[in-house]
């Protein structure tokens, strides 16, 4: 019987095995092929040698990156939990409205931004209008951060409504209960039990932020140029796929470092609350 079980659990899980192969291993092992080989095929270590020209695009995506993925979490939370207390009606007319924006393309999101921040766009019209000086809005860094949190947002609420909405509610009731005010229920009670959904949060706007480069280019101007641009143009304009994908790969093990510091502190905080 138990054999029968094993068997079918194989079969049950040969697709997503076959998949995971075709779409995750096997484009890994071609990136890591062309980091470490040159136009000609033969292996060499020059392409990861000279990526420390790129530090300062390195640093300052993963510092964009971070700063758009703290903003998300300080708007989402709350939002997230105030979503969560409300009616189930009301829940769904709410998310609804969150995931109206992806329905949009992103490149026309993006452009959208770029009609209201340029310099005669809707919000420089509206200061002129009420007799103020217009300021410059579009081709700055904060653009830049602008764009990845309105277009990444909704991927930091769903992750932390999906936690909150689960929550036991009687547990909250108990620590009020216990004389806990709303400011400490939210620290000792679900901030810890929405750390999955935090960590979910964090991981789905961190790693797109630090890899974008169409919002870097078009809210930035080209002025701040992100390791997404500088990947983009090795194998979109320069035509050097060796350089590119070792640019990718080392990119890919930053993020995994950063995902796996971020899991050890949601276990260390599993941890806490246990003892």
């Amino acid at each position: 019987m138990k054999r029968n079980t094993s068997l079918a659990a194989r079969l049950s899980s040969s697709p997503y095995i076959v998949w995971m192969i075709i779409f995750i291993i096997f484009p890994l092992a071609v990136v890591a092929y062309y980091a470490f080989t040159d136009a000609s095929g033969n292996f060499t270590l020059y392409n990861i040698s000279i990526l420390s020209r790129y530090t300062d695009t390195f640093l300052r995506s993963i510092w964009f990156g971070a700063i758009a993925t703290l903003i998300c979490l300080i708007i989402s939370y709350p939002l997230a939990y105030i979503i969560s207390q409300i009616t189930e009606n009301k829940q769904r007319t709410i998310i609804m409205l969150v995931m109206l924006p992806m329905w949009m393309n992103f490149l026309l999101r993006t452009y959208s931004w770029m009609l209201i921040l340029e310099d005669t766009g809707i919000i420089n019209s509206w200061l002129v209008k009420a007799g103020l000086e217009p300021f410059r809005m579009i081709n700055t860094s904060s653009a830049v951060i602008l764009g990845m949190v309105y277009n990444y947002l909704p991927y930091m609420i769903l992750p932390l409504y999906s936690i909150m909405s689960r929550m036991d509610k009687s547990v909250i009731e108990a620590a009020k209960d216990l004389g806990g005010n709303n400011a400490t229920v939210i620290k000792k009670v679900v901030f810890p039990l929405s750390m999955p959904g935090v960590i979910s949060g964090v991981t789905m706007v961190f790693v797109p932020s630090v890899s974008t480069f169409y919002i870097s280019q078009k809210l930035g101007g080209g002025k701040f140029t992100l390791i997404g641009d500088v990947i983009e143009m090795q194998f979109q304009t320069s035509y050097n796929y060796n350089l590119g994908a070792a640019i990718s790969l080392v990119l890919m093990v930053l993020i995994l470092g950063c995902l796996f510091f971020m899991n050890k502190f949601a276990d260390d905080e599993e941890g806490g609350i246990l003892v």
